[in-house]
């Protein structure tokens, strides 16, 4: 299968367009409800990608709404376009974890930096697999198999990161 050169950003953008003409501020929100548990974006990259869709007539713009908001449709090239990506071997998972990273220095860190760095990424993964399991349970509820799978790896990846926090060295 040949590569389609779309990055998974774009690839997200196509997918959630799937469901409808969506502006730049819409697509984030739909972002977030239905992949941040798992896969993140900025809003900055949603704006940038948007453009680079359109001029590759992968979208087409729609007539503008309230406050100058541009709306964007999927169009069958997109479509096109985001069923050869879903059949592209996905490559290699990026990982950026913010508290890994400050541990892999950790003899530089004072006892209190740790124990703050510590108790900060515990609140938050806590909050994030409480989150995650609602939204599993939610989308089982309403018949989305597909997306309960894909919050199944967020409540794990939650799980993990609380297991291996309980385990970290400390100062």
């Amino acid at each position: 299968m040949a590569d389609t050169g779309i990055n998974p950003t774009a690839a997200a953008l196509l997918g959630l367009l799937h469901e409808g003409p969506m502006t730049g501020g819409q697509l984030m929100a739909a972002a977030e409800r239905r992949l941040a548990p798992y896969w993140s974006m900025t809003r900055s990259q949603v704006y940038r990608e948007l453009p680079v869709l359109a001029d590759q007539g992968l979208v087409r713009l729609g007539k503008p709404g309230p406050r100058s908001s541009q709306p964007y449709a999927i169009t069958a090239a997109g479509k096109r376009t985001f069923s050869r990506w879903l059949a592209e071997t996905p490559g290699r998972d990026t990982i950026r974890n913010p508290t890994a990273l400050r541990v892999a220095f950790g003899p530089q860190h004072s006892a209190t930096q740790l124990r703050n760095l510590y108790a900060g990424a515990n609140d938050y993964h806590t909050e994030s697999l409480a989150l995650a399991r609602d939204q599993a349970k939610e989308a089982k509820k309403t018949g989305d198999t597909y997306g309960a799978a894909a919050l199944e790896f967020a409540v794990a990846y939650h799980k993990a990161a609380l297991t291996w926090l309980k385990n970290a060295p400390s100062a």
